[in-house]
């Protein structure tokens, strides 16, 4: 990391998927921005990873997690190796378009009240579908929110720089002295939610949310977990409960749950009922379950 321009740190998570890894690092291999670190957290995979990283990709920083971190905690341990002032966290399921930093670490640059930032998201290999062009703020009472453009064809109808709701974890940039003002990534979660919680704890120190549409990022989709993973189930339904604990108070908490209980609970049975998945069911109550007994979690924020 040598150059008169910022150091951007780029951290990537690896969890028994090393050839979408691999194919990651090759597309990093022709980015434009001169100066940057890539570092790869391996969460623990059965197979370590690091002499192949290291064999093909011999300038990337490998970090062998002994536990499987969870994407906050892995993305924690790759912040406090890494060197950078804008740390860009990076799905590995991805790849990404050559010039796709200069104009993230411009907006930095140019926005000093700028906390966390994305770039467009596009569907891998699905005739330039968005998956993300910003997102509409999460509802207090049903922790659902609507991401803007999903499915839609890019003809450039999103290409204006704006501030939005939300970052999107597939491809967040952070600036370092942010993440010393708000702190690391909440591990709680352990995943999904947490970049979420994050936005929200950045925006309460003062910081706005980009979006940067000139800044492409390619997204396989769901390769680590699954679309329709009971592990899934369990931590969208954990952490949905746990996002709102957290993030309301008084009577929005109180109705917030509330709305759960007597529509998002009743209705998330009948649909697993209906299509018969017992296993989701469960992973589904497991997740619910949690936050009852573990009722102090959710009182970090708001007393």
């Amino acid at each position: 990391m040598s150059s008169t321009r910022p150091a951007v740190s780029i951290i990537t998570i690896n969890y028994n998927q090393l050839q979408h890894t691999l194919d990651l690092l090759a597309s990093l291999e022709h980015v434009t921005y001169p100066n940057v670190e890539v570092i790869v957290v391996d969460n623990c995979s059965v197979q370590d990873p690091t002499a192949e990283i290291k064999r093909l990709y011999p300038k990337v920083t490998v970090l062998r997690s002994e536990t499987n971190l969870g994407f906050a905690g892995g993305n924690n341990l790759g912040i406090r190796s890494s060197k950078g002032d804008y740390l860009l966290f990076l799905n590995n399921d991805t790849e990404v378009d050559p010039g796709f930093l200069e104009p993230l670490v411009e907006m930095f640059e140019q926005h000093p009240n700028a906390g966390a930032a994305s770039s467009k998201l596009i569907y891998y290999n699905s005739g330039n579908t968005i998956q993300y062009a910003g997102s509409t703020m999460l509802n207090p009472f049903t922790g659902r929110n609507k991401v803007i453009g999903w499915m839609e064809k890019d003809n450039g109808q999103y290409d204006t720089l704006r501030e939005t709701a939300l970052a999107h974890g597939c491809s967040m940039m952070v600036p370092r002295k942010v993440i010393e003002q708000v702190g690391l990534m909440p591990e709680l979660f352990f995943l999904y939610y947490e970049e979420i919680d994050w936005c929200q704890s950045i925006k309460r120190a003062g910081f706005k949310i980009y979006f940067v549409p000139q800044s492409k990022v390619f997204h396989k989709e769901s390769m680590s977990v699954g679309k329709k993973s009971t592990l899934k189930t369990y931590y969208m339904t954990r952490n949905r409960l746990l996002y709102m604990r957290r993030n309301s108070a008084g009577l929005h908490k109180t109705l917030a749950l509330l709305f759960f209980m007597f529509f998002s609970f009743p209705k998330n049975l009948i649909t697993y009922l209906k299509q018969r998945e017992t296993d989701h069911i469960k992973a589904f109550w497991r997740g619910c379950v949690w936050n009852l007994t573990h009722l102090s979690n959710g009182n970090k924020l708001f007393a």
